[in-house]
């Protein structure tokens, strides 16, 4: 696996946005398929990364697939707390799927937060249908938080976030 794992460049945020957005279309994840208003925030990979880090993997020069890391905080955070750096948004081309890509994604995040001062944790939220990314972060050590679960749209009784955290 010669598969690289590093900031996104500007020209490539295009390219990971649509990888994200076919990636929970594929997946079933989005309520209301192409008409899901999430969609245009799964493919604004811009506005992601003037408020995080967007990160990608990269092989011979193609996008597989990315990640957003949150230190500390900010607009990007669902729910962080004090001292703990989350992850969002991890995608990967259906093509890419098998190979270890959203695994190394997932370190490289945990490898930041190591390195980010005052870390003490790492959090994400995920749905309940995405099991692969389960195994992979089950695998890494992360452990459920039900007590953290949350709704992001009230309005769908349904859509509940499932949570896991990792103690640094």
């Amino acid at each position: 696996m010669d598969i690289r794992i590093r900031r996104a460049r500007p020209a490539e945020l295009p390219a990971l946005g649509e990888i994200t957005a076919r990636a929970y279309l594929g997946d079933g994840l989005l309520d209301f398929g192409e008409d899901d208003p999430y969609l245009a925030e799964l493919r604004d990979t811009a506005k992601r990364a003037a408020a995080a880090e967007v990160l990608v993997a990269v092989e011979d020069g193609r996008v597989l697939g990315g990640v957003t890391f949150v230190a500390r905080g900010g607009p990007m955070a669902d729910i962080a707390g004090p001292g703990e750096a989350e992850i969002r948004m991890l995608a990967v081309a259906r093509e890419a799927r098998g190979r270890g890509t959203g695994e190394a994604l997932v370190r490289a995040c945990v490898d930041r937060a190591r390195g980010t001062g005052g870390c003490s944790g790492v959090v994400l939220s995920t749905q309940a249908a995405m099991h692969a990314a389960h195994r992979i972060y089950e695998r890494l050590g992360f452990v459920r938080t039900p007590e953290r679960d949350w709704n992001p749209l009230p309005e769908l009784d349904d859509l509940v976030l499932l949570t896991y955290a990792l103690t640094l």
